[in-house]
């Protein structure tokens, strides 16, 4: 994946986020989702695959193996035509077999898709689940190692919650009022996406970052917010900076409304499988500030205001 054009003079700082209302103009490579360096396909822009049949059980252990190499040998991957399908149990299993595979200590979830705009980006029918592991979980401001990253380095600014209870599988639904009940504290985050497929909106026709993880790759947290409950999180605002650049903002509310009920979505779509959450994990909760591009050597700054700031630099 080449650069794009005004990648050096991007290393470059910006004004940075004290500076915001005397922001200079955007450098020409700078647009709304960051770096130009998702691909072809714009968002919303995908053709779907034609097949809408679910895999079966060998075609789906020939997509785990071809995902499984992708990311075991840190290289792409292109999924053969006969493989892509919309069927979205298909993809879900797809998901599942994968993290069945994975040795990563779990250290809980993220949440892709949560934020309508995303949906419509990706074409997908709902949100789409991720593990998020020990290893690639840090703390603002983090330097992140190129090892964790294959194709893409995308962006998005969350609010997370440490669980402070177990969330066993049970017949009767979780309520907000069970989750909020079950955390330990909140957290404003950075979720880092990837995946194995070339395209990132192309690859939405089979809902290609879907099956790869929802699309996790790392997870980047500020610091704890214990009395989180009394704040005004649907409208809890954050700005996001591309090497002091100011890219755009977002709310708090734009993940399923309030990120309290994407946290009990999650929840709810684990027990429905007869899964569970348990204390001590995280759950990043979908993007507040929709897709924001990055390549190495660049450096993410999210502003969550009074709640702190969270900082990535990616590493060459």
């Amino acid at each position: 994946m080449g650069e794009d054009a005004g990648t050096k003079a991007g290393l470059e700082p910006g004004p940075g986020p004290d500076d915001k209302d005397e922001l200079r103009p955007r450098p020409s490579w700078l647009g709304a989702l960051g770096r130009s360096v998702y691909g072809p396909t714009p968002p919303s822009g995908a053709v779907p695959c034609p097949r809408t049949s679910a895999l079966s059980a060998d075609e789906v252990g020939e997509v785990v193996a071809i995902i499984y190499r992708g990311r075991s040998e840190r290289h792409s991957e292109t999924l053969p035509e006969r493989l892509q399908t919309r069927d979205w149990g298909s993809v879900l299993a797809v998901a599942q077999a994968l993290e069945e595979r994975a040795t990563g200590q779990r250290a809980g979830w993220k949440i892709g898709a949560a934020a309508e705009e995303i949906r419509r980006a990706e074409g997908v029918p709902s949100p789409s689940p991720g593990r998020i592991y020990r290893h690639t979980v840090f703390e603002s401001p983090a330097e992140l190692p190129s090892k964790l990253f294959i194709n893409y380095r995308n962006c998005e600014c969350e609010f997370a919650f440490e669980l402070a209870v177990d969330f066993p599988a049970r017949d009767k639904p979780y309520t907000e009022a069970d989750a909020a009940a079950g955390v330990e504290a909140m957290y404003p985050a950075l979720e880092l996406g990837d995946t194995v497929f070339l395209d990132w909106y192309g690859a939405s026709a089979y809902f290609g970052s879907c099956m790869d993880n929802g699309g996790g790759a790392a997870f980047v947290k500020g610091t704890a917010v214990p009395d989180w409950a009394s704040m005004d999180l649907p409208n809890a605002a954050m700005d996001v900076y591309l090497n002091g650049y100011y890219v755009k903002s977002g709310k708090g509310g734009a993940a399923m409304g309030h990120p309290l009920t994407s946290l009990t979505w999650m929840l709810n779509w684990l027990r429905e499988r007869g899964r569970s959450a348990e204390a001590g994990e995280f759950v990043s909760t979908g993007t507040c500030t929709g897709h924001l591009f990055a390549l190495p050597g660049d450096t993410v700054l999210a502003d969550f205001g009074d709640l702190g700031r969270v900082e990535a630099k990616f590493l060459p």
